[in-house]
């Protein structure tokens, strides 16, 4: 077993030349092998192709057809499985004695009244044996299977949520896909919040909150409608009554923090980011993934006028996304120098 260690960092012709030369016997080399895939569901079988039997079988190949008294090997497929199975084994066996190098195909078969699903990988051994390699995806195939519907199912509950607020929201003024106020409102909040802040000494937070491209590879359209939706969905249930959240562009959302600082602006879209980043987004069975550039600034530490406010927070979305995206960052705090006695 040591000398097999060994050698494991080595080609498959590199192996087979250690092995000639290490005096280590085929045959015990083979047994250790089936017996280090036994732990891991994998069995081995080895065919000789001009009888179309079984010359070897792990352990596990006879538990698999059900011999439990007996072994499959002296067996043929056409004695374990259903015609059509034998002749999809058949043709998977000839590819690999024909390619002469390791072929992978996939079989259904029918067990003990049970549908099971294998991964198969043949290599040709000599001119009339083949040797597979056998692995049960069953289990695997069927939590993907359940998955997907679980997906499916989410999908359509999205949906349906969504056409249920369009009709709730018709005509409010709000924007039909993420159900905000647009940009008219924002803009009239904006001076609003900058008034009140300013004849009150208190301070306010702007955050500018773009979306990342999805990560599924479905159509453009429909995947940046859905994630619009459930970006707004996230949004309205994350800002309180006296703040303001609006889509104000194609992929671009603000949100007001009235009396809201900085440190906690940024605290609070950090944990709308990480409640973003774990939303599952379906269409067509496939996660989209919610992704946010985020940008924060606020009245008046980084600015003190709107424009520059709304630059400020610009600036800070787009270094989130110039750094790859699905981050927060912070707009840079001007210093002013030569004024209170500072020189």
């Amino acid at each position: 077993m040591d000398h097999l260690a060994a050698a494991a960092s080595q080609s498959p012709a590199e192996f087979g030349d250690w092995l000639s030369a290490s005096g280590l016997g085929a045959g015990e080399a083979a047994a250790a092998l089936a017996s280090l895939l036994e732990p891991s569901g994998a069995n081995l079988a080895v065919k000789a192709l001009s009888t179309g039997r079984y010359v070897y079988a792990s352990a596990g190949m006879d538990r698999l057809f059900e011999r439990t008294e007996s072994t499959v090997v002296g067996y043929g497929d056409s004695e374990l499985m259903r015609s059509e199975e034998v002749a999809a084994m058949r043709r998977a066996e000839q590819a690999a004695m024909a390619q002469r190098s390791l072929v992978c195909s996939e079989h259904r078969l029918d067990l003990a009244g049970r549908r099971r699903e294998f991964l198969v990988a043949r290599m040709a051994l000599g001119s009339d044996h083949v040797m597979a390699l056998w692995l049960d995806k069953t289990e695997e195939r069927h939590r993907e299977s359940h998955l997907q519907r679980a997906l499916q199912q989410l999908e359509q509950q999205q949906k349906a949520m969504e056409s249920l607020r369009r009709e709730l929201q018709s005509g409010s003024g709000r924007d039909a896909t993420s159900g905000l106020y647009m940009r008219a409102q924002f803009d009239d909040q904006l001076l609003r919040e900058i008034d009140l802040s300013t004849r009150e000494h208190r301070e306010f937070a702007l955050v500018l909150i773009a979306l990342d491209p999805p990560a599924g590879p479905a159509p453009a359209e429909q995947a940046g409608e859905r994630l619009l939706e459930a970006l707004g969905r996230m949004l309205r249930a994350n800002t309180r009554a006296m703040d303001s959240a609006c889509r104000i562009g194609p992929q671009l959302f603000a949100v007001l923090l009235s009396g809201v600082g900085l440190a906690t602006a940024h605290s609070r879209m950090e944990q709308l980011r990480r409640q973003c980043s774990a939303q599952i987004v379906v269409i067509d069975g496939v996660d989209l993934g919610l992704s946010l550039s985020i940008g924060v600034a606020s009245f008046p530490h980084t600015a003190s006028r709107q424009d520059e406010l709304l630059q400020a927070s610009e600036a800070a979305v787009q270094e989130a996304q110039r750094r790859g995206g699905n981050q927060v960052v912070l707009a840079s705090i001007p210093f002013a120098f030569g004024e209170a006695g500072v020189p």
